[in-house]
């Protein structure tokens, strides 16, 4: 699939100074807090809260109590049922997956599918830091490119977001899986997992299923208008974002039209069909929406 054209001016990472980081972090954080105490309060943490729960003790078993979990082993010690007693974890660990491939640079309409994805994670790391859960990040391309282990506080969450706004790339392509087992693997107890990206992929089927085994993960698809139709507009120059490969394309050609939009459903296909088989949910988000009504929608979602 194509992915980039010329003419979508967008400032890389790597030219941003100094000066211009910090203003941008600080307009982030100003506008993350505002939509996280308007809109997510209670929302965020009703939606994920209590879905880990730790063993607390073992009781004797009283009538109405849950038959599963009956200890037996303590049962069968003292002759009479006992029953074992959970209690909510209230601290959860967010992981944010964030993909910084090339191609996350394009984008045709209120900016680029990196500059969605920013904002999207800072909301989220901000809603997570002001309910006292810990966040960290997984940042990745063809390859695993960068690891924040999950911690608390204000300050973390704006070295996430001074992150989210300079990390580049050292590897071309994407590749979730690699993110994915990574996550899984360095995780030990039950995490929310927010998987950002265009996936613009294949084969990770199985290693998401894997880790929705233990964890409870949210794909979040940021795509482009232009990822999914070319407009007409005559022979078109177009460039491959990841390997840099340049074509003319007749984008007046009705056949071409139509295999670049089939490629774009089955790629979304497959990404809808992955996460719906390992049980998780996917959020589509089209450069343009109004991402802060999307994750509303969802969040109230969780609540029902």
């Amino acid at each position: 699939m194509l992915s980039h054209a010329p003419g979508n001016s967008h400032l890389t990472p790597a030219m941003l100074t100094t000066t211009e980081i910090l203003k941008k972090v600080r307009e982030l954080e100003i506008k993350s807090k505002k939509i996280t105490t308007d809109l997510f309060t209670g929302e965020y943490h009703s939606a994920f809260k209590g879905r880990g729960m730790s063993f607390k003790e073992v009781r004797e078993y009283t009538a109405g109590d849950d038959i599963r979990f009956i200890d037996w082993n303590v049962s069968a010690r003292f002759g009479h049922p006992f029953s074992k007693v959970f209690e909510e974890e209230r601290e959860l660990t967010v992981m944010l997956l964030i993909y910084i491939s090339a191609s996350s640079l394009f984008g045709t309409l209120h900016g680029t599918k990196r500059d969605i994805i920013t904002e999207i994670a800072a909301v989220l790391s901000f809603s997570a830091v002001n309910n006292g859960d810990k966040i960290g990040v997984i940042f990745y391309s063809g390859e695993v490119e960068a690891y924040i282990p999950p911690k608390k506080g204000k300050q973390h969450a704006l070295y996430i977001v001074r992150e989210l706004l300079t990390k580049e790339p050292k590897h071309k392509g994407t590749q979730v899986s690699r993110a994915l087992r990574l996550f899984n693997n360095i995780t030990r107890q039950k995490s929310i997992a927010f998987v950002l990206s265009d996936f613009l992929d294949a084969n990770y089927a199985d290693a998401l299923r894997v880790a929705a085994r233990k964890h409870d993960i949210i794909g979040i698809k940021v795509y482009d208008k232009m990822d999914m139709e070319l407009p007409k507009a005559g022979m078109m120059q177009v460039q491959d974002a990841e390997d840099g490969d340049t074509k003319w394309v007749d984008s007046n050609n009705e056949f071409i039209r139509h295999e670049y939009q089939q490629e774009f459903f089955r790629v979304t296909a497959y990404s809808t069909e992955s996460f719906k088989k390992a049980g998780c949910d996917l959020l589509h988000l089209k450069t343009g929406d109004d991402y802060v009504r999307v994750l509303q929608r969802f969040f109230f979602s969780r609540n029902r």
